[in-house]
């Protein structure tokens, strides 16, 4: 659950931080730069990130410090590296069941980072310093994104051990390989180990169901779009703030509506259809667009990608406690005061224009001021 919501609430930083912020990026009327966008939406991003970070040790604090006195006790712990015994023990039996699974087996990795990591860091920087200097966000990610995927697929294929197809009984005890025979019931020999290629290292990085749900998406709502429901839909349910969307008061009902719509049709969606329903919004209008419908992936299961793929790895492992039901009592309150909070801190403070400049929206309010 921490790590679905924070992963949610930081996605709202950058340009390239999720799915909508950058189909905003290639939607927006007037051009939005990446250290622009950082910059104003570094104060909304950092507060909700605090008061998730807070409620989170309201409602798990016995299971997140387990034996702990109260609140003087849980900073101990987190800032002086204090443990209480309950936690004591749960470290020590962890650590026994780490000895008893490593047992016999040598080390394989070290505590330092590897070389490959390194490269990660050093690809990772030059990225974000594109960014900054302004070049082609779609084009950097591309690039950036292939050539990590090559490194990768580059270190599987001649640096990891090969993966072995060896079974084990209930004790944990090797299995003999199977015997296959011919239909004349000669043995059949085993073939020498096939090499990795560089296609099975290189395409099975790419997430093809995440992908056919985004294309899937972008065609059903396109089409959605075309039939004028959702222009008609905003303008009946922003009333008379349908031309002041992001003015307060209206800006809060504003984001009340966006927040809604993304749990039902998921967030991305919701950004495409305001496309199309207000073209010509200014910057400012989109940044709010982008964190209300970011932050509102964490009001419920299905509110964000970031919750369907943290229970879905979690599900592969066997742990499938991450439910609706069990999101529900945190992420409701949670996104209800970081969605509030960060739209007040958005609206106050701000340098990214309220106006479109391509139009000469900020040319004539100047002229009239």
């Amino acid at each position: 659950l921490s790590l679905a919501t924070t992963a949610n609430i930081g996605s709202a930083l950058t340009l390239t931080g999720n799915p909508q912020n950058i189909l905003i990026v290639s939607l927006a009327y007037d051009d939005i730069g990446w250290l622009e966008f950082a910059g104003n939406m570094f104060v909304p991003v950092m507060a909700a990130t605090l008061i998730n970070g807070i409620i989170m040790f309201i409602y798990y604090g016995a299971e997140l410090f387990p034996g702990s006195s109260g609140f003087g006790e849980n900073f101990g712990i987190m800032f002086a590296g204090n443990r209480t015994p309950e936690m004591l023990a749960q470290e020590h039996a962890y650590y026994a069941r780490q000895a008893a699974t490593t047992e016999g087996k040598e080390e394989a990795t070290s505590g330092g980072w590897s070389v490959w990591s390194r490269i990660q860091v050093v690809i990772v920087i030059i990225f974000l310093i594109c960014f900054g200097v302004g070049l082609d966000v779609c084009v950097t990610s591309i690039v950036a994104g292939a050539i990590l995927m090559c490194i990768a697929a580059y270190k599987r294929q001649h640096f990891d051990p090969r993966p072995t197809m060896v079974e084990y009984d209930a004790e944990g005890n090797p299995l003999p390989p199977k015997k296959t025979y011919d239909i004349d019931g000669n043995e059949i020999e085993p073939e020498d180990a096939e090499l990795v290629t560089e296609s099975e290292t290189t395409l099975t990085e790419v997430d093809y169901g995440l992908l056919m749900l985004f294309i899937g998406q972008f065609l059903l709502i396109g089409s959605f779009n075309d039939t004028g429901v959702p222009q008609a839909f905003f303008n009946v349910t922003m009333g008379g703030c349908a031309d002041q969307m992001t003015s307060v008061p209206c800006v809060y009902w504003f984001v009340m509506i966006i927040t809604v719509l993304s749990n039902i049709a998921s967030n991305v969606p919701v950004c495409q259809m305001l496309a199309a329903t207000f073209p010509y919004a200014s910057p400012y209008d989109w940044l709010q667009v982008s964190f209300s419908a970011t932050i509102a992936g964490n009001l419920t299961m299905l509110g964000s990608a970031a919750n369907m793929i943290v229970a879905f790895q979690a599900a592969k492992v066997g742990d499938r406690t991450f439910t609706s039901e069990r999101h529900a009592p945190f992420g409701i309150p949670s996104t209800i005061v970081c969605l509030y909070v960060g739209t007040f801190l958005l609206s106050t403070f701000h340098f990214i224009p309220e106006c479109s400049e391509k139009l000469g929206e900020c040319e004539a309010q100047a002229g009239g001021n």
